[in-house]
């Protein structure tokens, strides 16, 4: 393995094209100025909505507008930072557009305030008599809701031009783990081995190594034991913002205040927890003592939970082949969707290049009038073909949203926002599944889907759970500091897989690795779409096409719909716990189904 590469020094085809957000940094400049003289002009309206409906109307139609330009310029700045967070160009970019976004959402907080200053019967009155207003009718009750919990129109003022600080702990993060982490290299037999984040998380956590994994897990540890407090304390002050605004705003708790953009009952978060927790944790433990047995370790360590059981069958697949095997998985849901699927990979919207300072992990990030943009480092295993197929499902879903409904309404709950892409890993295993008829072929497919279900209903589900939890300290005005961030790991952990791990202290630091702690309650949403996204997947194996159009007419819907009636329409049920608890028992078929094909 090769030494890692500057961004400059990547094979640009590997690499996204950003020249259809901006095609130069002068243009982004340009566009960044635009913006905030968009913003200025829609101030005329402050003070104006009782001058009657159309008032309301020619103001919420420029805001979508001007919305629509902040999507592009503020995907142009985190893209770049995503891609190179070395770069101070592109750091400085993002601190520019967070101080320019921080203002104009103080200089416009009045629009909210205004409207909810309308006196009762007045909104309802605006919207019956303008059909241009029908559009807005949703978001506008949802903003009605919020009425309870806003402050004065000066206070809200205040906290919007804060902010860019606001984000900071989340910028914190990011720059420690990107920007200043360093890693030992490490000796394995006669050859000596980089060790970064994506290096670890994309190829030696899954790699069939036993030595590798472990000593990459301890220089990767050793990196992460010497920054916790500077972490620690990044997270601690999200937390304690969170707490702050939840008192402030009069809610209950930081879990009410989150959940409530969303469209969630406390019952249906507490679902998900309490139901996986509690009835996913046999079968996983089943799973990880076959795992050990296969394998034949001394013991199940934290680093070997991703070891792959069959290591001497791993079929390596190339980001162009996993691109057409995606496509021919993906043709089941018609032409309009494939359309945007091969898009995706033909006009280099996928970033899968592996460079220093970019980012971790993998994500999608949809612009509204434009595409999507997929960012991921590609390491040749089918793994990162599940990865690539589960974001082209937030590339797909986003993107007709966007062509079916107004910005206001393209984006769904993040209760449903892990639905669509988790789906897409479903279909690609059952086209893999189909298309093989060699038995251990199709033992490592099931191996690869039950990755799929470890991935969301394990990793982070107990990520969640540990979300949980620190909350419910912070709330009870418990310090957060990084050795009881640390402690609450390892109660988690330990909870959840008992004896089939042998917890060490390498493992308590799992919490410094997932950035999705600054992004309010997300990680339980990945249970959830996969919840769903199970039970649909079933619907189209008995239905067929019925089935499937149900599904692209709810991905069509977008955020129309509270996240429960998209579940509906797409016929789930997700008030009670009942799909949880099938989708549970098919991990268990699966686990059960594995453990018999390798006692034969």
């Amino acid at each position: 393995m090769g030494k890692m590469l500057k961004r400059s020094e990547v094979p640009v085809e590997s690499t996204w094209n950003l020249d259809d957000l901006f095609v130069s940094q002068e243009d982004y400049l340009a566009g960044l100025q635009s913006v905030e003289s968009q913003a200025a002009k829609l101030t005329r309206f402050k003070g104006r909505f009782a001058e009657g409906a159309h008032v309301l109307l020619e103001c919420l139609k420029e805001q979508e507008a001007l919305d629509e330009h902040i999507g592009k310029v503020r995907a142009y700045a985190t893209l770049r930072q995503s891609e190179d967070g070395t770069n101070p160009v592109n750091l400085a970019n993002t601190a520019k557009a967070g101080d320019v976004f921080s203002r104009i959402q103080s200089s416009l907080s009045f629009i909210d305030s205004q409207l909810l200053e309308l006196e009762d019967g007045v909104l309802e009155s605006y919207i019956a008599e303008e059909a241009g207003l029908a559009p807005f009718a949703r978001s506008l009750k949802l903003l009605m809701d919020t009425k309870p919990h806003r402050l004065s129109p000066e206070t809200e003022g205040v906290l919007a031009s804060l902010g860019e600080l606001q984000s900071s702990p989340y910028r914190i993060y990011l720059r420690s783990k990107l920007s200043d982490m360093t890693f030992d290299d490490i000796q394995v037999r006669e050859q000596t081995l980089p060790v970064s984040f994506r290096l670890y998380e994309n190829s030696y956590e899954v790699s069939e190594d036993a030595e590798l994994r472990r000593k990459s897990f301890a220089s990767f540890s050793k990196s992460l034991h010497g920054s916790r407090h500077t972490i620690a304390e990044a997270y601690a002050t999200e937390v304690k913002k969170q707490v702050v605004l939840s008192r402030l705003r009069g809610y209950d708790s930081v879990t009410d205040m989150l959940l409530k953009p969303q469209q969630v009952t406390m019952e249906m978060y507490n679902n998900i927890h309490d139901t996986l927790l509690t009835e996913l944790a046999p079968p996983m433990r089943k799973l990880m003592k076959l795992k050990k047995r296969v394998l034949g370790l001394d013991q199940m360590q934290f680093c070997d939970l991703k070891a792959p059981m069959d290591p001497d069958f791993n079929p390596s697949i190339t980001y162009e082949e996993a691109c057409t095997t995606i496509s021919e998985a993906l043709s089941i849901l018609g032409p309009e969707y494939g359309e945007i699927v091969t898009s995706s990979f033909s006009q280099r919207w996928v970033d899968y290049a592996d460079n220093i300072g970019k980012s971790t992990g993998a994500f999608c990030a949809s612009v509204y009038g434009l595409h999507s943009y997929i960012l991921m480092a590609w390491a040749d295993n089918m793994r990162n073909a599940f990865t690539l197929a589960h974001e082209v499902g937030h590339a797909g879903h986003l993107m007709l949203a966007a062509r079916y409904q107004t910005i206001t309404n393209a984006r769904p709950s993040l209760y449903f926002i892990e639905a669509p892409s988790t789906m897409n890993e479903l279909l690609l295993a059952d086209h893999l599944m189909a298309k093989s008829e060699d038995n251990r072929m199709r033992r490592w497919i099931m191996l690869q889907l039950l990755s799929t279900y470890y991935h969301n209903y394990v990793t982070h589900l107990l990520e969640a759970e540990m979300q949980r939890r620190v909350y419910r300290h912070a709330m009870a005005d418990e310090p957060i500091t990084a050795d009881r961030l640390s402690e609450l790991k390892g109660e988690v952990l330990s909870d959840f897989w008992g004896d089939a791990l042998d917890l060490d202290d390498d493992a308590k630091l799992t919490w410094m690795r997932q950035p999705h702690y600054y992004m309010g309650l997300y990680p339980y949403t990945y249970a959830a779409g996969l919840t769903a996204s199970t039970a649909v997947a079933q619907l189209i194996k008995e239905e067929g096409q019925p089935a499937v159009d149900r599904w692209l007419n709810v991905l069509k819907e977008g955020g129309n719909l509270s996240p429960l009636e998209l579940m509906a329409m797409a016929g789930v049920d997700m008030s009670t716990k009942e799909p949880i608890s099938k989708a549970v028992a098919y991990v268990g078929s699966l686990v059960d189904e594995l453990e018999l094909l390798y006692a034969e």
